[in-house]
């Protein structure tokens, strides 16, 4: 399945959350990685908003069948 850059850039905080150490600065650097995933996550949603506006405007004169939440869904999730 696709992904799109804000999910690739989840995977790569995550990744990075995973591989730091117990010490202190480690969980420091963690408490701060997680606030970057928490503002990925929101921007994740804006993302699909635009990808669902760039659906629309992309079949505006093109009969199809298939919805946008359905589109997204189906190549991003």
């Amino acid at each position: 399945m696709k992904q799109t850059a804000i999910q690739q850039a989840i995977v790569i905080v995550r990744s990075r959350m995973e591989s730091m150490d117990e010490t202190l600065m480690g969980k420091h650097t963690i408490h701060h990685l997680q606030q970057i995933e928490r503002v990925l996550y929101d921007l994740l949603e804006e993302e699909k908003e635009q990808i669902i506006d760039s659906w629309w405007d992309g079949c505006r004169n093109w009969d199809n069948e298939k919805e946008p939440e359905q589109y997204y869904n189906e190549a991003y999730k």
